[in-house]
């Protein structure tokens, strides 16, 4: 969704006034190739189909921080971000490979921009993100006391959340910055704008609502990046270890899971069928002891138990059987019939039930219209039985000439 072509790879080549940038960009090129060595496009478009929601790919050609914002929005907010990337990969694996190429066009838009210059989808992401972390930490602080202890307090790190989202998307590819004004934003705004409200709704009666407050956090936390923090990536930073990548890697993920477990646990309701809240977890462990679930999971002991003992292959063939593919079985099952009846018990039951179902047997519209649709079920069993059975005739009958 934000992991933006072009001039949004990894490092960044300045040029000086004496032109002798281009020069230190290929030198740096050379040096950079052989010590990154070359990432394959092929595995990039696999990674991106299989994993390409998960951030799979970022994290192969080295852009750990937009891989973790595609883990933490299931593709770029459901996929949007992971169907862009399909245009995009290309210039991905020239970035990460430090294609000749792809430096000079980044050397050509540093020299032609003193700061990276306004995105719109870059924008578009700083607020998507930072709405979405602020929203999840705030759902993961209890409502209810726990252990006798009030823990509301830790909404103070709402606006943290939401400057962290505006700082993670504003420092994907070769644009960076500090995470300063975007903090100073997201807790300015509240510290004022609550005295303002109450000052705004006693002078002229008009009250401003939580969810517009939240916005303009999250909106003051982008502006302030783009317009205060935003700068090219130094051309010399130094590309972290792979351990240390996969502890980052790890820790970003736990953290976002629990912070989810935590809203799943304290806070979740689910709504039953008389309109009464049950908490998430209670009705998660209902649900495993329901009849239907017992019924279920008992279901897959047989499968396990059946593979065991006769074969995968045969289990299959059983489950292909029982899946009715030819739809004969849900066909004897409308008429009434025993599987594998005679063509003779069919023909005499098609009869019987076509008189018995018939349209104009019907005593008024309601009857009419449930009679009409079991008359035309009947027919249609019929049907798919009598084409069965000449399908097999001609099967049988060439299988007989060809011995």
């Amino acid at each position: 969704m934000f992991g933006l072509p072009g001039i949004m790879g990894k490092g960044v080549f300045g040029q000086n006034s004496n032109g002798v940038g281009s020069n230190r960009s290929r030198n740096n090129n050379k040096s950079n190739n052989s010590s990154n060595g070359n990432k394959s496009k092929t595995l990039t478009y696999l990674l991106w189909l299989v994993g390409g929601v998960c951030g799979l790919h970022h994290f192969y050609l080295g852009r750990d921080l937009q891989g973790v914002l595609w883990w933490c929005t299931f593709g770029g907010y459901f996929g949007f971000g992971w169907l862009r990337d399909l245009f995009y990969i290309g210039e991905y694996v020239a970035d990460a490979n430090k294609d000749e190429k792809y430096m000079k066009k980044v050397d050509y838009m540093v020299r032609v921009y003193e700061k990276p210059p306004f995105s719109t989808v870059r924008f578009t992401g700083m607020v998507v993100v930072a709405y979405l972390f602020s929203t999840v930490v705030s759902l993961a602080i209890p409502e209810d006391n726990v252990a006798g202890l009030s823990w509301q307090w830790l909404q103070i790190f709402t606006p943290l959340a939401a400057a962290l989202g505006v700082w993670a998307v504003g420092n994907i590819g070769h644009e960076t910055g500090s995470i300063k004004w975007p903090l100073i934003c997201a807790y300015l705004v509240p510290m004022v704008g609550n005295p303002l409200k109450s000052f705004i709704f006693d002078k002229w009666g008009y009250d401003i609502d939580e969810s517009t407050s939240f916005a303009i956090m999250i909106l003051s936390a982008a502006w302030s990046f783009d317009h205060l923090e935003k700068r090219w990536r130094p051309k010399n930073q130094k590309t972290p270890g792979t351990l240390k990548r996969i502890v980052v890697i790890s820790m970003c993920c736990l953290l976002y899971m629990a912070l989810w477990s935590s809203y799943l646990y304290f806070n979740a309701k689910v709504t039953d069928e008389d309109g009464d809240e049950v908490p998430f977890h209670e009705a998660l462990g209902h649900f495993f002891s329901s009849p239907w679930w017992l019924d279920v999971k008992q279901s897959f002991i047989d499968v396990w138990q059946f593979a065991q003992e006769h074969g995968w292959m045969e289990t299959w063939r059983q489950i292909v059987s029982l899946s009715d593919p030819s739809g004969e079985q849900n066909a004897f099952k409308v008429l009434e019939l025993r599987s594998g009846a005679t063509q003779t018990e069919i023909k005499n039951q098609c009869r019987t039930l076509a008189v018995k179902y018939h349209p104009d047997k019907a005593k008024d519209d309601i009857t009419r219209k449930d009679v009409q649709n079991r008359f035309f079920e009947v027919q249609q069993a019929c049907e798919l039985l009598s084409n069965s059975r000449a399908k097999r005739r001609r099967r049988n009958k060439q299988f007989n000439e060809e011995l």
